[in-house]
């Protein structure tokens, strides 16, 4: 649960980080920071890629066909099972929670804090680094994420009060329960060779994926792709 961890610490520090600061990030600083964490994206995918597609050249192939072909059915099997329209109606929710915070409108105090806990809980990043994690012990996705929730929490708090802090708890709660289930659940289903690695290289394209959306290069429905991460090792098992 290291990766849950650090992503629970960096929303922490950037909710202090926001308090302390009267003025909010500027944009040239956004800017900056929307390049590196899309730079850092990118590489994290392209590492966990590079690392998982092992051998000569045609069981490398084969196992970036099988990756690419799990893409394509888990981003059907994502659309029939309407993934990502759910996660548009969470953010829509969390969006007017904000909003309602913003205002005072809101029912309660808690308003924004179930709102941050949604966006960080729900995020494509978070699920892919529980799994990461959980099958592979890597947690260098989590860090990223940890950067990019901790910036977004600066502006939070400045907007819905040092209560949104608190939306580290769940975060860490959930992710990190998800990650010691795929730990205790995953891992020994994946421990025949190329399953694992099959699943890791998924994840690493997916999160090229993510680069992409950071930089507002291109729109992209990611929640639809997570179920090729049950696809591959499937598609593996079948293939040999």
């Amino acid at each position: 649960m290291t990766g849950a961890f650090l992503n629970a610490c960096g929303i922490l520090i950037g909710a202090l980080f926001g308090l302390a600061q009267r003025a909010p990030l500027s944009a040239s600083t956004q800017h900056f920071f929307r390049r590196a964490l899309g730079a850092a994206a990118a590489f994290l995918g392209l590492r966990l890629v590079w690392l998982h597609v092992n051998g000569t050249f045609w069981p490398c192939a084969k196992q970036l066909l099988i990756a690419l072909l799990s893409l394509t059915l888990g981003n059907w099997a994502g659309r029939l099972l309407r993934l990502q329209k759910n996660s548009n109606r969470l953010g829509r929710f969390a969006s007017r929670a904000i909003t309602s915070a913003q205002t005072g409108a809101a029912p309660h105090s808690g308003q924004g804090f179930v709102a941050c806990a949604i966006l960080f809980c729900a995020a494509p990043l978070g699920l892919l680094g529980a799994v990461t994690e959980g099958v592979s012990g890597d947690y260098y996705l989590f860090a990223a994420k940890a950067v990019m929730d901790g910036l977004a929490m600066t502006g939070f708090v400045k907007m819905v009060g040092w209560p949104a802090a608190l939306s580290a708890f769940p975060a860490y709660a959930l992710l990190g329960g998800l990650t010691l289930a795929c730990h205790a659940c995953g891992k020994p289903l994946l421990e025949a060779p190329g399953l694992m690695d099959s699943v890791n290289t998924v994840a690493g394209l997916i999160t090229c994926t993510i680069a992409l959306v950071i930089l507002e290069a291109r729109k992209v429905e990611l929640t639809n792709y997570l179920p090729a991460l049950a696809i591959a090792p499937l598609l593996t098992w079948l293939t040999r």
